[in-house]
């Protein structure tokens, strides 16, 4: 099967030759030898790749289709989705990464042959990445950390008969499917092992062939993080085993589970375990081959570890809907607070990312589970590419069916889903996991705590994102109380507006301990990090945020209570939170940080503010002298880039990571750099001093030169960097210009609910080099005016609040 398989719509034609959807829909009228729509619908058509590729080419409007490019359409274009599409591209890129001659044998020849020989090719490095010999503190059942697992009838025979040694496999010839009637995956011959299994099921089955409550679609609740969504199953109890099909790699088997009953024994039987990863059979890779051998091309570039990173990154950027992600600062901070370990658990993974942020270490071992099967997949791969750790992973609704109910994991860390009802009350009312007492049918959250709690060795600490809400809801204030009292929570942040996903509200972070002994004196330590909220949409200072948490934990770990910082963080005694409402929420136990020195503080804010306000008098314009109306001929911004005396570029959509990025928002503000993009290998905007930054979207008239401060930084979305020659333009001459109020206007743009505007047609005069500087220098001084403005506006508002708040807590007299 060649590129013909690989679907494009005209949105992605229109990437490929960089022009706008208008112009194909002109390529497809005027052209009768346009290529005809080979799918999709009659007003959304899609085309072949490569007859795309080759009349883009034959018509001088492509030399190349960029590599990046081409890998992404081969993705979005699979016939079983971009989802499948990734799971075999992660497949092949772990096998480039762990064995590249085996790769480079395979691919040597047809599809065909690539499809046939795959499968076996994988078994090798799946087995030993996704399975083996349980670790330290492990406890498994009976056959529970095999490495392999296929069907029923073929169970027998590989080593499911007790040792956890992982599997016999015999020969690499017959893989682990020596039973004649198993050999779908690995069969004798090349060409019976690519034709053998045609009514195998999918890299990520059908929603019947799900064990373990399976939904239909991406599911959202406990799958990405936070998004509500239909429960995985409405039917109380263990879901029935798989149906067979092709191998799976995870840890498999008839798994153990706590009893059902508190206080009981023996361990009552459980759901087989869906392991996160089926090994694809060679029809299923036949239809990938072409992506597959693209993604290798990619690999050669960037390595195959970010080359699945940009296309896992690119999917969810271009699907931000379906994903509610945890930001990759949040997850270095949860997974710091939680310390080294050698076993981390995350029961609700998601694409891996608290996983992903774990500090490697020696023989480590790192546990997952997800309720989508795609998912888990792509997070046993992620990590497999990201690290040497043995990873676990598996597919199913942990609260209903856990996949590793004997685990006592070093560390847990955990981004659940919130708010959600049918988290499945009804039918757990019994679980052995409820040790602090049964969650409310509302408090799926606290369920969530017990589970990891559960899933802990004694000492072990875990990690949990929740909303604010779960701190102070009336109806879970015993189980806050049972973990106040035997010393399990023992610390609970609150994070800035804007962290994470929901945005607008901020969210707490609980780091609770698996109790070994109770503390004579127990305290909690209760920290607010509110302050450092950044403007707008910028998000918050990671670093400040990072830092003033990091020190409150450590210090309160090391004496086990933390002194006051006024506003910021306190340890409170457990006594004083076990009233009858047993709020938790850090704001409520927290001084604010005026008490301490409020009269101070709000007498150097004033002093501050008398001095800003005494340069803006110095900074205030001169008495604007008439003139007569200026007659210049006129350029646009359009032509000055065709004619070279500027470089347009445009935000990106991705960049590497740690880079700061310069929002829109902060142009409009004025403000330092502030945002993030999407990690990806994408290579980034980034500013030099002179370069003039332009917002195209909100209508206003605003331009900004960056200044050595911000020079460096990554152009966010949503603008526009010009950078012109300075033998030819002056930078502050070009952004004055640029912000006039008619200028604006007449290159605006209006669609339904906002105004675009188009640089290009934005006008100035041509003037002498002289005179530009003439006018940039007055420009410049208005600029320094604006910011001093700014800036004693803000030390106003300071003022003004610090002033009500210390006359209202008694702090400030009043006369």
């Amino acid at each position: 099967m060649q590129d013909n398989a690989t679907e494009v719509t005209a949105a992605g034609i229109a990437r490929l030759a960089g022009v706008g959807r208008a112009a194909v829909s002109n390529w497809r009228r005027r052209h009768a030898d346009f290529p005809k729509p080979v799918g999709g619908t009659e007003t959304s058509p899609s085309f072949a790749l490569a007859e795309v590729e080759a009349w883009l080419r034959k018509q001088g409007k492509l030399a190349e289709v960029p590599l990046r490019e081409r890998v992404w359409q081969q993705l979005v274009g699979h016939p079983e989705g971009p989802l499948t599409a990734l799971v075999h591209a992660g497949c092949a890129l772990l096998l480039i990464h762990e064995r590249p001659t085996v790769w480079l044998d395979a691919s040597a020849g047809s599809d065909a042959r690539l499809a046939a020989m795959l499968p076996g090719a994988l078994e090798q490095v799946l087995t030993p990445r996704f399975g083996g010999v349980p670790g330290r503190g492990v406890h498994t059942g009976r056959g529970t950390d095999a490495a392999l697992v296929v069907d029923a009838a073929a169970a027998a025979a590989v080593n499911m008969s007790g040792d956890v040694e992982g599997v016999k496999t015999a020969p690499t010839t017959q893989g682990v499917n020596t039973d004649p009637g198993t050999r779908g995956v690995n069969a004798d011959s090349a060409a019976r092992a690519a034709n053998a299994a045609l009514t195998s099921p999918d890299v990520n089955p059908a929603p019947q062939q799900q064990p373990v409550n399976a939904p239909s679609a991406v599911h959202a609740t406990s799958a990405v993080h936070g998004t509500p969504g239909p429960a995985a199953s409405d039917t109380p109890g263990a879901a029935a085993p798989a149906t067979p099909g092709p191998a799976t790699l995870g840890t498999p088997g008839p798994a153990t589970t706590a009893p059902a009953t508190p206080g009981a024994d023996t361990p009552g039987p459980a759901a087989p375990r869906t392991p996160a990863l089926r090994l694809p059979t060679g029809p299923q890779l036949l239809a990938s081959a072409p992506l597959l051998r693209g993604a290798a091309e990619l690999a050669a570039e960037l390595g195959a570890r970010q080359a699945f990173e940009f296309l896992l990154g690119r999917h969810l950027d271009a699907n931000p809907r379906q994903y509610t992600l945890t930001p990759a600062d949040l997850a270095g901070l949860m997974a710091d607070l939680a310390g080294p370990a050698r076993t981390v658990l995350d029961p609700a993974c998601g694409t891996g990312a608290l996983l992903r942020a774990v500090d490697i270490r020696p023989d480590q071992e790192l546990y997952a589970q997800d309720s989508a099967p795609d998912l888990a997949a792509l997070t046993a791969l992620r990590l497999a590419l990201h690290s040497r750790a043995a990873v676990r992973g598996a597919a199913g609704d942990t609260l209903r069916a856990d996949a590793h109910p004997e685990l006592r994991a070093d560390a847990v860390l955990c981004h659940p889903p919130f708010n959600e009802r049918n988290w499945g009350h009804d039918e757990l009312a019994y679980d052995a996991r409820w040790e602090y007492g049964f969650p409310a049918r509302t408090e799926s959250e606290l369920a969530w705590v017990q589970h990891a709690l559960a899933r802990l060795a004694d000492g072990g600490l875990a990690v949990l994102l929740m909303p604010p809400a779960v701190a102070s809801r009336r109806s879970g204030r015993r189980i806050r109380a049972d973990l106040l009292r035997r010393g399990a929570l023992r610390a609970v942040i609150a994070l800035p507006v804007g962290a994470a996903p929901p945005y607008n509200i901020p969210l707490h972070v609980w780091v609770l301990r698996r109790p070994d002994r109770t503390p004579a004196a127990p305290e909690v330590l209760l920290a607010d990090t509110g302050r450092f909220a950044g403007e707008g949409r910028g998000g918050p200072d990671w670093a400040a945020v990072r830092e003033a948490v990091l020190d409150a934990w450590r210090a309160f770990e090391r004496a086990g209570r933390l002194a006051e910082r006024p506003g910021l963080a306190r340890s409170v005694p457990v006594i004083e939170l076990l009233d009858d409402d047993v709020d938790l929420a850090p704001a409520r136990h927290l001084p604010p940080a005026a008490v301490a020195d409020g009269a101070e503080q709000l007498t150097a804010v004033r002093e501050r503010l008398g001095a800003t306000l005494r340069l803006t008098a110095d900074l205030t314009p001169p008495p604007a002298a008439p003139a007569p109306g200026a007659r210049w001929p006129l350029t646009t911004v359009g032509e000055l880039a065709r004619g070279g005396a500027l470089v347009m570029r445009t935000g990106g959509n991705g960049g590497h990571a740690r880079v700061p990025v310069l929002t829109d928002h902060d142009v409009l503000a004025g403000a330092a750099p502030s945002g993030s993009l999407p990690e990806s290998q994408e290579e980034a905007v980034l500013t030099e001093p002179g370069d003039v930054v332009v917002p195209v979207l909100g209508g206003g008239s605003v331009a900004r030169v960056i200044e050595d401060g911000t020079a460096g930084a990554a152009l966010g979305r949503n603008l526009v960097l010009l950078r012109p020659d300075h033998t030819a333009l002056d930078p502050w001459f070009l952004a004055g210009f640029l912000r006039g109020t008619a200028n604006n206007r007449q290159a605006s743009s209006y669609a339904s609910t906002a105004t675009r505007l188009d640089v290009r047609r934005l006008q100035l005069p041509r003037l002498p080099l002289d005179e530009q500087r003439r006018y940039g220098a007055r420009f410049r001084a208005l600029d320094e005016f604006e910011r001093a403005l700014r800036h004693a506006s803000r030390l106003g508002e300071q003022l003004v609040r610090g002033m009500y708040d210390g006359l209202t807590d008694g702090t400030v007299a009043p006369g």
